[in-house]
Protein backbone atom coordinates (compact mmCIF):
# COMPACT_ATOMS: atom_id res chain seq x y z
CA UNK A 1 0.00 0.00 0.00
CA UNK A 2 1.39 3.32 -1.41
CA UNK A 3 2.06 5.57 2.10
CA UNK A 4 3.49 8.69 0.72
CA UNK A 5 2.61 11.48 -1.69
CA UNK A 6 2.90 11.07 -5.16
CA UNK A 7 3.52 14.57 -6.65
CA UNK A 8 3.11 16.22 -9.93
CA UNK A 9 6.26 15.39 -12.35
CA UNK A 10 5.68 11.63 -10.92
CA UNK A 11 4.15 9.04 -13.45
CA UNK A 12 0.66 7.25 -13.30
CA UNK A 13 0.00 4.21 -15.02
CA UNK A 14 -3.58 3.61 -15.75
CA UNK A 15 -4.59 -0.05 -16.91
CA UNK A 16 -7.09 0.61 -19.43
CA UNK A 17 -6.85 2.85 -22.42
CA UNK A 18 -10.92 3.70 -23.37
CA UNK A 19 -12.42 7.06 -22.50
CA UNK A 20 -12.23 6.99 -18.53
CA UNK A 21 -8.89 6.72 -19.03
CA UNK A 22 -8.39 9.25 -21.52
CA UNK A 23 -10.40 11.77 -19.31
CA UNK A 24 -8.33 10.85 -16.04
CA UNK A 25 -4.71 11.30 -18.16
CA UNK A 26 -5.98 14.55 -19.53
CA UNK A 27 -6.73 15.63 -15.65
CA UNK A 28 -3.66 14.16 -14.85
CA UNK A 29 -1.40 16.06 -17.43
CA UNK A 30 -3.25 19.12 -16.29
CA UNK A 31 -1.73 18.45 -13.20
CA UNK A 32 1.53 18.14 -14.16
CA UNK A 33 1.90 14.03 -14.46
CA UNK A 34 3.11 12.03 -17.00
CA UNK A 35 0.84 9.02 -18.08
CA UNK A 36 1.72 5.26 -18.79
CA UNK A 37 -1.50 2.98 -20.11
CA UNK A 38 -1.53 -0.49 -20.59
CA UNK A 39 -3.85 -1.71 -23.24
CA UNK A 40 -4.06 -4.51 -26.19
CA UNK A 41 -5.62 -1.80 -28.61
CA UNK A 42 -2.78 0.74 -30.69
CA UNK A 43 -3.52 4.12 -30.51
CA UNK A 44 -6.60 3.95 -28.10
CA UNK A 45 -8.29 6.58 -26.60
CA UNK A 46 -6.14 7.05 -23.33
CA UNK A 47 -2.75 6.27 -25.49
CA UNK A 48 -3.57 9.24 -28.00
CA UNK A 49 -2.98 11.58 -24.53
CA UNK A 50 -0.43 9.74 -23.11
CA UNK A 51 3.36 9.17 -22.82
CA UNK A 52 3.82 5.96 -22.75
CA UNK A 53 1.50 3.08 -24.24
CA UNK A 54 2.25 -0.82 -23.35
CA UNK A 55 0.35 -2.43 -26.10
CA UNK A 56 -0.51 -6.07 -24.18
CA UNK A 57 -3.34 -7.82 -23.02
CA UNK A 58 -3.95 -6.62 -18.97
CA UNK A 59 -3.17 -10.56 -18.00
CA UNK A 60 0.43 -10.24 -19.21
CA UNK A 61 2.40 -10.83 -16.58
CA UNK A 62 5.98 -9.17 -18.42
CA UNK A 63 3.98 -6.14 -19.33
CA UNK A 64 1.98 -5.47 -15.67
CA UNK A 65 5.54 -5.67 -14.22
CA UNK A 66 6.95 -3.58 -16.73
CA UNK A 67 4.09 -0.99 -15.78
CA UNK A 68 4.76 -0.90 -12.52
CA UNK A 69 8.42 -0.19 -13.74
CA UNK A 70 7.99 3.17 -14.96
CA UNK A 71 4.96 4.03 -13.14
CA UNK A 72 5.11 5.87 -9.42
CA UNK A 73 1.66 4.99 -8.64
CA UNK A 74 -0.93 2.55 -10.95
CA UNK A 75 -4.74 2.88 -11.37
CA UNK A 76 -7.34 1.43 -13.22
CA UNK A 77 -10.21 2.64 -15.93
CA UNK A 78 -12.35 -0.59 -15.23
CA UNK A 79 -13.24 -2.87 -13.16
CA UNK A 80 -12.70 -6.11 -15.22
CA UNK A 81 -8.70 -5.87 -14.85
CA UNK A 82 -6.78 -9.06 -14.11
CA UNK A 83 -6.79 -10.06 -10.44
CA UNK A 84 -3.51 -11.71 -10.38
CA UNK A 85 -1.86 -8.58 -12.27
CA UNK A 86 -3.57 -6.40 -9.25
CA UNK A 87 -2.36 -8.62 -6.76
CA UNK A 88 1.09 -7.96 -8.16
CA UNK A 89 0.97 -4.58 -8.72
CA UNK A 90 -0.61 -3.98 -4.61
CA UNK A 91 2.26 -6.29 -3.82
CA UNK A 92 4.85 -4.23 -5.50
CA UNK A 93 3.18 -0.91 -3.26
CA UNK A 94 1.67 1.21 -6.55
CA UNK A 95 -1.73 0.27 -6.32
CA UNK A 96 -3.19 2.65 -3.45
CA UNK A 97 -7.07 0.95 -4.86
CA UNK A 98 -6.00 -2.45 -3.63
CA UNK A 99 -7.21 -5.80 -5.40
CA UNK A 100 -10.28 -6.58 -2.81
CA UNK A 101 -12.33 -3.89 -4.52
CA UNK A 102 -11.81 -5.52 -7.89
CA UNK A 103 -12.32 -8.92 -6.48
CA UNK A 104 -15.59 -7.79 -4.87
CA UNK A 105 -16.62 -5.44 -8.10
CA UNK A 106 -16.26 -8.16 -10.33
CA UNK A 107 -18.48 -10.63 -9.54
CA UNK A 108 -22.22 -9.83 -9.23
CA UNK A 109 -22.23 -12.90 -6.27
CA UNK A 110 -20.02 -10.92 -4.00
CA UNK A 111 -20.67 -7.89 -4.32
CA UNK A 112 -24.56 -8.03 -3.51
CA UNK A 113 -23.27 -10.58 -0.41
CA UNK A 114 -20.95 -7.83 0.86
CA UNK A 115 -23.90 -5.07 0.44
CA UNK A 116 -26.27 -7.59 2.14
CA UNK A 117 -23.50 -8.00 4.82
CA UNK A 118 -23.53 -4.20 5.25
CA UNK A 119 -26.81 -3.71 6.14
CA UNK A 120 -28.20 -2.55 3.09
CA UNK A 121 -30.95 -2.87 0.88
CA UNK A 122 -30.75 -4.47 -2.57
CA UNK A 123 -33.28 -5.91 -4.79
CA UNK A 124 -34.08 -10.16 -3.74
CA UNK A 125 -32.04 -12.10 -5.79
CA UNK A 126 -30.63 -15.95 -5.88
CA UNK A 127 -27.50 -17.12 -7.73
CA UNK A 128 -27.78 -20.09 -10.06
CA UNK A 129 -24.90 -22.39 -11.38
CA UNK A 130 -27.12 -24.74 -13.39
CA UNK A 131 -29.95 -24.26 -15.00
CA UNK A 132 -31.78 -27.13 -12.51
CA UNK A 133 -31.56 -24.54 -10.07
CA UNK A 134 -34.13 -21.91 -12.18
CA UNK A 135 -37.20 -23.17 -10.98
CA UNK A 136 -36.34 -22.44 -7.07
CA UNK A 137 -35.10 -19.35 -7.73
CA UNK A 138 -38.13 -17.90 -9.67
CA UNK A 139 -40.20 -19.38 -6.46
CA UNK A 140 -37.63 -17.07 -4.29
CA UNK A 141 -38.04 -14.41 -6.64
CA UNK A 142 -40.78 -14.13 -8.35
CA UNK A 143 -41.50 -13.02 -11.82
CA UNK A 144 -40.03 -10.80 -13.58
CA UNK A 145 -36.87 -10.61 -13.00
CA UNK A 146 -33.75 -9.96 -14.41
CA UNK A 147 -31.10 -12.43 -14.75
CA UNK A 148 -27.48 -11.53 -15.13
CA UNK A 149 -23.97 -13.42 -15.52
CA UNK A 150 -22.30 -12.90 -12.34
CA UNK A 151 -18.92 -11.72 -14.05
CA UNK A 152 -18.33 -9.56 -17.21
CA UNK A 153 -21.16 -7.53 -19.00
CA UNK A 154 -21.74 -3.80 -19.32
CA UNK A 155 -24.35 -1.54 -21.03
CA UNK A 156 -27.09 -4.08 -21.03
CA UNK A 157 -24.61 -7.46 -21.79
CA UNK A 158 -25.26 -10.41 -20.47
CA UNK A 159 -28.09 -9.59 -18.90
CA UNK A 160 -32.17 -10.60 -19.79
CA UNK A 161 -35.51 -9.69 -19.05
CA UNK A 162 -37.93 -12.36 -18.17
CA UNK A 163 -41.51 -10.83 -18.14
CA UNK A 164 -43.54 -13.90 -18.11
CA UNK A 165 -43.48 -17.80 -17.65
CA UNK A 166 -43.15 -17.72 -21.41
CA UNK A 167 -39.91 -16.61 -20.74
CA UNK A 168 -38.43 -19.31 -18.39
CA UNK A 169 -37.05 -21.29 -21.36
CA UNK A 170 -34.82 -18.67 -23.14
CA UNK A 171 -33.71 -18.11 -19.17
CA UNK A 172 -32.51 -21.44 -18.89
CA UNK A 173 -30.92 -21.55 -22.34
CA UNK A 174 -28.76 -18.30 -21.32
CA UNK A 175 -27.66 -20.00 -17.94
CA UNK A 176 -26.12 -22.82 -20.30
CA UNK A 177 -24.33 -19.78 -22.41
CA UNK A 178 -23.60 -18.00 -19.14
CA UNK A 179 -22.82 -20.36 -16.62
CA UNK A 180 -23.22 -19.09 -13.10
CA UNK A 181 -25.76 -16.46 -13.21
CA UNK A 182 -27.91 -13.98 -10.57
CA UNK A 183 -31.07 -13.10 -10.74
CA UNK A 184 -32.54 -10.80 -9.21
CA UNK A 185 -36.13 -9.29 -8.63
CA UNK A 186 -37.42 -7.05 -11.46
CA UNK A 187 -38.07 -3.81 -8.88
CA UNK A 188 -41.03 -1.21 -10.52
CA UNK A 189 -38.45 2.05 -9.41
CA UNK A 190 -39.48 5.67 -9.83
CA UNK A 191 -35.81 6.35 -11.47
CA UNK A 192 -32.39 5.71 -10.95
CA UNK A 193 -29.77 7.81 -9.44
CA UNK A 194 -26.13 7.60 -9.13
CA UNK A 195 -23.92 8.27 -6.19
CA UNK A 196 -20.17 9.35 -7.03
CA UNK A 197 -18.01 10.18 -4.19
CA UNK A 198 -13.89 10.35 -3.66
CA UNK A 199 -12.66 8.51 -0.42
CA UNK A 200 -8.87 9.04 0.17
CA UNK A 201 -6.87 6.64 1.86
CA UNK A 202 -6.89 8.33 5.11
CA UNK A 203 -11.15 8.20 4.98
CA UNK A 204 -11.58 11.56 3.83
CA UNK A 205 -14.56 11.35 1.60
CA UNK A 206 -16.30 14.07 -0.52
CA UNK A 207 -19.95 13.57 -2.80
CA UNK A 208 -20.67 14.68 -6.11
CA UNK A 209 -24.21 15.77 -6.12
CA UNK A 210 -26.99 12.99 -6.44
CA UNK A 211 -27.70 12.42 -10.02
CA UNK A 212 -30.45 10.81 -12.20
CA UNK A 213 -30.29 8.61 -14.70
CA UNK A 214 -32.09 8.26 -18.25
CA UNK A 215 -31.49 4.90 -20.05
CA UNK A 216 -32.06 3.79 -23.45
CA UNK A 217 -31.41 0.01 -24.85
CA UNK A 218 -29.79 -0.37 -21.21
CA UNK A 219 -26.86 2.38 -21.92
CA UNK A 220 -26.92 5.50 -20.23
CA UNK A 221 -28.38 7.90 -22.03
CA UNK A 222 -29.01 11.17 -20.18
CA UNK A 223 -27.78 12.28 -16.56
CA UNK A 224 -28.98 15.19 -15.08
CA UNK A 225 -27.99 17.12 -11.93
CA UNK A 226 -28.99 17.07 -9.06
CA UNK A 227 -31.53 14.29 -9.45
CA UNK A 228 -35.33 15.32 -8.51
CA UNK A 229 -35.73 13.53 -5.48
CA UNK A 230 -37.04 13.93 -1.58
CA UNK A 231 -34.03 15.13 1.04
CA UNK A 232 -35.25 11.84 2.76
CA UNK A 233 -34.29 9.83 -0.41
CA UNK A 234 -31.04 11.74 -1.00
CA UNK A 235 -30.16 11.43 2.76
CA UNK A 236 -30.59 7.27 2.48
CA UNK A 237 -28.37 7.60 -0.78
CA UNK A 238 -25.36 8.91 0.97
CA UNK A 239 -25.75 7.27 4.30
CA UNK A 240 -25.77 3.92 1.49
CA UNK A 241 -22.81 5.07 -0.32
CA UNK A 242 -21.11 6.41 2.91
CA UNK A 243 -21.55 2.88 4.36
CA UNK A 244 -19.91 0.89 1.00
CA UNK A 245 -16.84 3.14 1.12
CA UNK A 246 -16.44 2.55 4.28
CA UNK A 247 -17.10 -0.71 4.53
CA UNK A 248 -15.01 -2.15 1.13
CA UNK A 249 -11.96 1.07 2.56
CA UNK A 250 -12.51 2.58 -1.05
CA UNK A 251 -9.63 4.70 -2.82
CA UNK A 252 -10.15 6.93 -5.06
CA UNK A 253 -13.67 7.51 -7.08
CA UNK A 254 -15.90 5.20 -6.77
CA UNK A 255 -19.94 5.05 -8.47
CA UNK A 256 -23.19 3.58 -6.98
CA UNK A 257 -26.36 3.27 -9.07
CA UNK A 258 -29.70 2.87 -7.13
CA UNK A 259 -33.39 2.82 -7.63
CA UNK A 260 -35.63 4.96 -6.15
CA UNK A 261 -39.18 3.56 -5.65
CA UNK A 262 -41.16 6.17 -3.53
CA UNK A 263 -39.28 6.78 -0.49
CA UNK A 264 -37.22 3.03 -0.45
CA UNK A 265 -33.37 3.29 -2.06
CA UNK A 266 -32.18 -0.22 -3.55
CA UNK A 267 -28.54 -0.30 -4.61
CA UNK A 268 -28.40 -1.59 -8.00
CA UNK A 269 -24.82 -2.00 -9.15
CA UNK A 270 -21.12 -0.29 -8.36
CA UNK A 271 -18.20 0.75 -9.97
CA UNK A 272 -14.88 1.01 -8.46
CA UNK A 273 -13.88 4.21 -10.49
CA UNK A 274 -14.77 7.20 -12.38
CA UNK A 275 -18.25 6.51 -14.04
CA UNK A 276 -20.18 8.29 -17.12
CA UNK A 277 -22.88 9.31 -14.80
CA UNK A 278 -20.59 11.51 -13.73
CA UNK A 279 -19.01 12.98 -16.26
CA UNK A 280 -21.01 16.12 -16.11
CA UNK A 281 -18.49 16.94 -12.93
CA UNK A 282 -15.71 18.25 -15.21
CA UNK A 283 -17.80 21.48 -16.07
CA UNK A 284 -20.52 21.54 -13.38
CA UNK A 285 -18.37 21.28 -10.62
CA UNK A 286 -15.10 23.55 -9.36
CA UNK A 287 -13.30 19.60 -9.08
CA UNK A 288 -14.18 16.73 -11.55
CA UNK A 289 -14.31 13.34 -10.43
CA UNK A 290 -11.33 12.44 -12.27
CA UNK A 291 -9.04 14.87 -10.28
CA UNK A 292 -10.39 13.82 -7.52
CA UNK A 293 -9.67 10.35 -8.09
CA UNK A 294 -6.02 11.44 -9.21
CA UNK A 295 -5.77 13.29 -5.58
CA UNK A 296 -6.75 10.42 -4.10
CA UNK A 297 -4.66 7.95 -5.61
CA UNK A 298 -1.16 9.87 -5.70
CA UNK A 299 -2.07 10.76 -1.84
CA UNK A 300 -3.03 14.48 -2.45
CA UNK A 301 -5.98 16.19 -0.23
CA UNK A 302 -9.51 16.02 -1.65
CA UNK A 303 -10.87 18.92 -2.83
CA UNK A 304 -14.78 20.39 -1.36
CA UNK A 305 -16.63 20.11 -4.46
CA UNK A 306 -19.04 22.88 -5.39
CA UNK A 307 -21.59 22.71 -7.59
CA UNK A 308 -22.59 25.61 -10.11
CA UNK A 309 -26.22 24.17 -9.68
CA UNK A 310 -27.73 22.49 -12.65
CA UNK A 311 -26.52 20.15 -15.56
CA UNK A 312 -27.75 17.58 -18.42
CA UNK A 313 -25.23 15.22 -19.29
CA UNK A 314 -26.03 13.53 -23.12
CA UNK A 315 -24.38 10.67 -24.16
CA UNK A 316 -23.28 10.10 -27.79
CA UNK A 317 -23.66 6.67 -29.65
CA UNK A 318 -22.51 5.89 -32.92
CA UNK A 319 -24.53 7.68 -35.41
CA UNK A 320 -25.43 10.50 -32.42
CA UNK A 321 -21.57 11.88 -32.33
CA UNK A 322 -22.07 12.38 -36.44
CA UNK A 323 -25.25 13.75 -35.73
CA UNK A 324 -23.91 15.98 -33.29
CA UNK A 325 -20.83 17.50 -35.40
CA UNK A 326 -23.14 17.67 -38.63
CA UNK A 327 -25.21 20.20 -36.46
CA UNK A 328 -22.72 21.64 -33.70
CA UNK A 329 -24.08 25.23 -34.22
CA UNK A 330 -27.33 23.76 -32.33
CA UNK A 331 -25.15 22.67 -29.45
CA UNK A 332 -23.12 26.12 -29.16
CA UNK A 333 -23.84 26.11 -25.83
CA UNK A 334 -22.81 22.33 -25.13
CA UNK A 335 -19.27 20.81 -23.67
CA UNK A 336 -18.48 18.41 -25.95
CA UNK A 337 -16.29 15.63 -25.88
CA UNK A 338 -14.76 12.99 -28.62
CA UNK A 339 -13.22 9.87 -27.31
CA UNK A 340 -10.52 9.20 -30.30
CA UNK A 341 -12.52 5.76 -30.54
CA UNK A 342 -12.01 4.67 -34.42
CA UNK A 343 -14.62 3.47 -36.03
CA UNK A 344 -18.47 4.52 -35.95
CA UNK A 345 -20.90 1.73 -34.24
CA UNK A 346 -24.36 2.08 -33.89
CA UNK A 347 -24.44 2.11 -29.56
CA UNK A 348 -20.50 3.02 -28.91
CA UNK A 349 -20.00 5.31 -26.78
CA UNK A 350 -18.11 7.64 -28.92
CA UNK A 351 -18.61 10.88 -26.77
CA UNK A 352 -20.54 12.82 -24.99
CA UNK A 353 -22.35 16.38 -23.99
CA UNK A 354 -22.73 18.51 -20.83
CA UNK A 355 -24.95 21.51 -20.50
CA UNK A 356 -23.91 23.85 -17.61
CA UNK A 357 -26.92 25.99 -15.94
CA UNK A 358 -27.60 27.70 -12.12
CA UNK A 359 -31.06 26.21 -11.76
CA UNK A 360 -32.31 22.60 -13.35
CA UNK A 361 -35.61 23.34 -14.31
CA UNK A 362 -34.51 26.75 -16.53
CA UNK A 363 -31.70 24.37 -18.26
CA UNK A 364 -34.07 21.69 -18.83
CA UNK A 365 -36.71 24.02 -20.22
CA UNK A 366 -34.17 25.71 -22.31
CA UNK A 367 -33.10 22.90 -23.83
CA UNK A 368 -36.73 21.56 -24.46
CA UNK A 369 -37.59 24.86 -26.19
CA UNK A 370 -34.47 24.47 -28.78
CA UNK A 371 -34.82 20.58 -29.14
CA UNK A 372 -31.62 19.93 -27.92
CA UNK A 373 -32.45 17.81 -25.01
CA UNK A 374 -34.33 15.26 -27.67
CA UNK A 375 -31.44 14.80 -30.23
Amino acid sequence: MQTSNVLPGSTIGILGGGQLGRMMATTAKHMGYRIAVLDPTPDCPAAQVSDHHIVAAYDDMESIKQLAEISDVVTYEFENVDLDAARHLEKEGVLPQGAELLQVTQDREMEKSRLVESGLTVPAFAIIEEKQQLTEAVAKVGLPFVLKTCRGGYDGKGQMIAKSEEDLEDAAQFIVDGGRCILEEWIPFDKEISVVFTRSADGDITFFPVAENEHKNHILHKTIAPASVSETVRDKALAAAQTVAESLAVVGTFAIEMFVAGERVLINEMAPRPHNSGHFTIEACNVSQFEQHVRAVCGLPLVPVCFHGAAVMMNLLGEEMTACLDNIDSFAEGHLHIYGKKGVKPNRKMGHITFVGSHLADLVNKLEEETVIHQ
